[in-house]
């Protein structure tokens, strides 16, 4: 089978001399600690089983990172050649055949001083256990023969039937009675060179395999971008998965490498895939971009201007902190930290943490997520919670360690539902109440009074019937549950409610269903009796917001809570603790992925 391998390479580069091996037509894998200085000299490639090809050139294409030092991680180099080869590439070994019972002898071949054809060397693995999390050790295969030198740093570690195992990147012995040396294997290669996993058996289906690489490329032919590789990597290994690594992935490649490789369920390779496909047929189901002008000079063009007085949407450029059960425990949640700019979601930061870790983790993410905003963007601050969390006091939640501004006061600040915010119904008739919000100015409060006796049938009719923009309640989430899970379930786009407080004793229902008649329609559904603290919050809420475009309440909101801050008692300020959930779809396209499959 070595006879057979023309595929092996000598790589030059000024004084440098290592191995290689061809992985594609024009690709090969060699050490980067080998090209070290191509910046300086040129890379040569020679195939000492086909000579006839002579010297070719080629350049660096990928590299792992390597920092100078031996022990530095990521010495690995793809280098391309000027043109393509006709050879057969190498073809590789699941990663773990080089240390499955009982171990084989492997081969190198590389090219030390005195050896330009080059020579072979014979080793072994030691174990399976990675050395630093990077390399196999290695050590002789006999006490005699040729050990591991300067110029084998690049070679393929070859198994008897010719697949490769891995690629030497170092001889560690420091006397002729100790022959040690490292490789990396197959799924550490492509750790650092994400497109070499297609070519790597692993665990689950080929057909799996090549269909997720298929959709790679067709993702990396696409105009624009194609999903954000920290939400798929969740979407596909699930609640129970492996959490994302700390700063998350910087492509979908190395999204799909680290599934590959580092999720032990084989099946996350075929959600992954599934998922990225979904999104690749979402992006080619949107309208082509308008055709060139071809009329006419001397036709006119038609009239495409706005109507006078039809008030423009604010083009808000969010920053979203997105939290979710994790899966992992009670306490446990998923919290990621993302821009969107140009209508395109740059993820930030993402982490499992405990509930109590959740506040300082946002304070250390959010001024690094609006920097990634266009400078002139009006940011927007959404946090998109469990309906739990919702009533969570997040614009208190001071900016940083070092300034204990409140959040909701150093920006327009909102939250929105996590169930809705992912619900195709409702994004489509989200979209569709806010087209005729933005013909108006401001909208209507429908009230929902303070120990209102209106049952949830009859609220959820009176919204859909008076085709509401906002809804108001007097009384936090947990003291209406059911009349505010109506409000989130029906496309009214905004909901504003006190966030502390309880129905007056004069307005509690009485305990046990309600089964009499229905009280009568109309925004006044509370029982007769005196004024309470929840219906003034209702009538200074109305008057507050009259006139007020819906698209700028965000905006008009961050001034209550400036306003409420500076009062000589903030406590007794009736926006003190303003929530305001906002939702327009237009603002955050593309969110129909989920962190992760939640558990209940």
């Amino acid at each position: 089978m070595m006879r057979a391998a023309a595929w092996q390479a000598r790589i030059a580069c000024g004084d440098a001399v290592g191995a290689g091996f061809l992985v594609t037509g024009r690709r090969l894998l060699t050490c980067a600690h080998v090209v070290g200085r191509s910046e300086a000299a040129a890379v040569t490639v020679t195939f000492p089983h086909a000579r006839e090809l002579g010297v070719l050139s080629a350049s660096v294409v990928a590299h792992g990172g390597w920092a100078g030092e031996v022990t530095d991680p990521g010495d690995v180099a793809v280098l391309e050649l000027d043109r393509a080869v006709p050879l057969a590439p190498a073809g590789f070994a699941p990663p773990d055949a080089a240390y499955t019972e009982p171990y084989p002898r492997l081969v190198a071949y590389g090219f030390p001083e005195g050896y330009d054809e080059g020579t072979l060397a014979e080793c072994q693995a030691v174990s399976g256990q990675l050395i630093a999390g990077e390399w196999l050790e290695l050590v002789a295969w006999q006490g005699h023969g040729q050990p591991l030198v300067d110029g084998f740093s690049g070679a393929a570690a070859t198994l008897p039937d010719g697949r490769v195992a891995g690629m030497v990147t170092a001889a560690v012995g420091s006397s002729p009675d100790v022959r040690k040396g490292r490789m990396l294997p197959p799924d550490v290669l492509a750790r650092y060179w994400p497109e070499l996993g297609e070519l790597v058996p692993a665990p689950g289906s080929d057909d799996a395999r090549r269909r997720l690489y298929a959709l790679l490329r067709r993702a990396g032919a696409a105009a624009g971008r194609v999903g954000d590789p920290n939400r798929l990597y969740v979407d596909a290994v699930g609640a129970f998965g492996p959490p994302l690594p700390p700063g998350g992935f910087p492509s979908l490649w190395a999204a799909a490498a680290y599934v590959q490789w580092e999720v032990p369920d084989p099946r996350a390779v075929d959600r992954f895939a599934g998922r990225l496909l979904e999104l690749l047929e979402a992006k080619a189901a949107l309208p082509t971009p308008a055709a060139p002008d071809t009329r006419a000079p001397d036709t006119p063009a038609p009239d495409t201007r706005v109507p006078a007085g039809t008030p423009a949407a604010p083009a808000w450029s969010p920053v979203v902190v997105e939290i979710d059960h994790s899966g992992a425990g009670p306490d446990q949640v998923t919290v990621e930290v993302s821009a969107y700019r140009d209508g395109r979601r740059r993820p930030v930061g993402a982490r499992r943490l405990p509930r109590t870790g959740v506040r300082a983790y946002v304070q250390s993410r959010i001024d690094e997520a609006v920097a990634h905003l266009a400078p002139d963007a009006d940011e927007l601050v959404t946090f998109v919670l469990p309906r739990e969390w919702l009533n969570e006091a997040v614009a208190h939640w001071e900016c940083g360690t070092d300034d204990s501004t409140p959040l909701g006061c150093a920006y327009p600040l909102v939250v929105t539902d996590r169930a809705r915010h992912h619900s195709g119904r409702l994004r489509h008739q989200l979209r569709k109440k806010w087209q005729k919000l933005d013909s108006g100015g401001g909208v209507e409060v429908h009230r929902v009074e303070c120990g209102t006796r209106e049952r949830p049938p009859s609220l959820r009719k009176r919204l859909w019937d008076g085709d509401a923009g906002v809804a108001g309640y007097a009384a936090p989430p947990a003291a209406a549950r059911q009349h505010f899970e109506v409000g989130l379930t029906v496309p009214v786009p905004i909901l504003l409610w006190p966030r502390t407080g309880s129905p007056c004793a004069a307005h509690e229902d009485p305990p046990g269903p309600r089964t009499g008649p229905a009280a009568p329609p109309g925004p006044g559904t509370a029982p007769a009796g005196p004024p309470c603290p929840g219906t003034a919050f209702l009538d200074r809420l109305a008057a507050s917001v009259a006139g007020v475009p819906p698209a700028e309440l965000p905006r008009h909101v961050l001034s209550l809570r400036l306003t409420a801050d500076a009062a000589d008692e903030p406590e007794l300020h009736w926006a003190r603790d303003l929530q305001l959930l906002w939702d327009d779809p237009r603002c955050f396209p593309g969110t129909t992925a989920s962190l992760h499959s939640p558990v209940a």
